[in-house]
């Protein structure tokens, strides 16, 4: 096309999409208000009373006593005999919680952004433009910057509590991440294919001929240590951020487990759990390439795939394992869910009473943090989904 290209038309589409149809046809509404999760609902006080067998409170006047109204509240013995109702979660339950939107908004430009890469890619497959930029790179890249955003937003939370140890883990975690990476960036290429050396070498190359161009003098536009810092800088601040998302999956998962009845439903939710390492171990080239590529078959080394074959066999298992994570969600959501009646359980093997308010909060704080549980899920998805296909992009793997 001579004056709108495709790409920016395909563009130009899916931003209609997503301000006309997706607020009506919501994936990640779908995905929490389907009718498969359930949420605990907190008792009322009336229904507290009747369990304790006491009778309804005294009016206002009645506790009335030297012109001043006793406001004792209402306490039970933790060991009552209480059962939650459950109830399906939907739309109207949801408006109300935290983060809704940001996780909405979040899924929902995901899903736009894939379906636009898809498109892009499939439109520069087949057509091979030469002169055009891949617009699909701009879509990744704000995919990742949302999720990065989010991720920051939930993490200055635990910085504005004072009394929680919620800031100390983080800053631990921020430091001990910047010490692991500093110790990574010292291991040669042979050992860890990161490809950093290459990259660099043509990021300075790049750079230089930019330099030159516009009439400047340079010997590169950082050092090689500045540009270490900068990355190790940077892992500590995502590790720091995935902190506690991490935490929390390791806790779902364990709740997954206890509910999960079938076999190849723990055997999925194991391999979910060990997704990251699995992936981490792809780019470790003792372990696998070195293995694929040179495998020990006698006196005589017969490659099993070319590297072009292994680099798209790394890309489609992260993919798989990506989806694998989405479809093992709501598992792990509803482990969280049943919190609820989890802390109520372990209540009443304690001693003593405790207030009708305080039982109320402690199971209605269960659902309210529903969305900040479900992005501390889909942000890291997000982000190592569109990172593989922002890697497939700049390198220029093929998919076949």
């Amino acid at each position: 096309m001579g004056v709108i290209g495709v790409q920016l038309v395909v563009t130009m589409v899916m931003a209609s999409v997503i301000q006309k149809i997706i607020p009506h046809y919501s994936f990640a509404r779908w995905l929490l208000c389907s009718g498969s999760l359930q949420w605990y609902q907190h008792p009322t006080e009336e229904d507290l009373r009747l369990l304790a067998g006491k009778q309804r409170g005294k009016s206002k006047k009645d506790r009335k006593y030297n012109g001043h109204i006793e406001n004792k509240p209402l306490t039970i013995p933790k060991d009552i005999d209480l059962h939650l109702e459950t109830k399906s979660v939907t739309e109207r339950d949801t408006i109300a919680l935290h983060y809704f939107p940001e996780y909405q908004w979040l899924v929902d430009f995901t899903v736009a952004a894939t379906v636009v890469y898809v498109v892009t890619e499939a439109y520069c497959s087949i057509m091979k433009p030469s002169q055009e930029m891949n617009i699909s790179v701009v879509w990744c890249l704000l995919v990742l910057a949302f999720a990065v955003k989010i991720l920051f937003s939930l993490t200055t939370h635990y910085f504005i509590v004072e009394d929680g140890g919620e800031r100390s883990v983080c800053v631990t975690f921020g430091c001990f991440f910047f010490v692991k990476a500093m110790a990574i960036l010292i291991v040669t290429e042979s050992y860890l294919e990161f490809g950093l050396e290459s990259g660099f070498s043509n990021f300075s190359e790049s750079a230089m001929q930019f330099l030159e161009k516009q009439g400047l003098e340079s010997q590169g536009p950082v050092s090689k240590l500045t540009f270490r810092l900068f990355l190790a800088v940077l892992c500590s601040l995502i590790g720091a951020f995935l902190t506690f998302p991490g935490l929390r999956l390791a806790q779902m998962h364990l709740d997954a487990l206890n509910l999960a009845k079938e076999k190849i439903t723990q055997t999925l939710l194991h391999i979910n759990f060990l997704a990251p390492l699995l992936m981490v171990l792809l780019w470790v080239k003792p372990i696998t390439k070195d293995y694929i590529m040179n495998p020990p078959l006698g006196k005589e080394s017969i490659p099993l795939m070319s590297e072009d074959t292994f680099a798209t066999m790394r890309l489609w298992i992260i993919i798989l394992l990506c989806a694998l994570r989405l479809a093992m969600m709501r598992s792990h959501l509803q482990a969280y869910l049943n919190l609820a009646q989890k802390c109520v359980d372990q209540m009443k093997k304690e001693a003593g009473r405790i207030s009708t308010i305080d039982l109320q909060k402690m199971v209605a704080r269960v659902f309210c943090y529903l969305c900040v549980i479900a992005l501390q899920y889909v942000a890291p998805l997000v982000m190592v989904l569109h990172a593989t296909l922002l890697l497939k992009t700049l390198v220029r793997y093929c998919f076949r």
